[in-house]
């Protein structure tokens, strides 16, 4: 039975393999593993048999504002609803943070619109555009497509 926990240092290089699966298929930006180490704590797990089967991190960006990122899902159990489970741990917290509007960039926006995300142009997280993207090699035409859900 798959289970949902916040992510230890030791899921670092499982977490990695995960996202950077699916960045060489141009389906999401990759990571190192020390920007994976840096950013444990926002970073959310679904784990089976001891095995990290999914990832998705909650990252602060402002005040009341959160990206959800690195939402991978290992391809054998894509369509169970696991992603959508990942993307519900990470609104649980940002509620807790008391944090209420939540964007992500995303290749894929209408996984996002299913769970009430929105679409919304990137300029609306300056924020991200300025601390994250201008120094992305496909900066400004990576292709992601902004998505936002606002809390109550």
């Amino acid at each position: 039975m798959a289970q949902i926990r916040k992510a230890k240092m030791a899921d670092g290089p499982e977490i990695q393999k995960l996202v950077n699966y699916f960045a060489e298929r141009d389906e999401m930006l990759p990571k190192s593993l020390v920007n994976i180490y840096e950013n444990i704590r926002d970073f959310f797990i679904m784990e089976e048999d001891g095995k990290v089967i999914g990832c998705c991190a909650l990252q602060v960006a402002w005040e009341d504002l959160a990206e959800i990122r690195s939402l991978a899902v290992d391809e054998t159990v894509h369509r169970s609803g696991l992603g959508t489970q990942l993307v519900n741990a990470c609104l649980d917290e940002a509620r807790q943070l008391g944090i209420t509007k939540i964007f992500a960039l995303t290749y894929k926006p209408e996984f996002f619109l299913k769970l009430g995300f929105s679409m919304v142009e990137k300029n609306a997280f300056p924020q991200k555009i300025w601390s994250d993207c201008i120094n992305c090699p496909k900066f400004p035409d990576c292709g992601e497509e902004a998505v936002q859900i606002i809390l109550t």
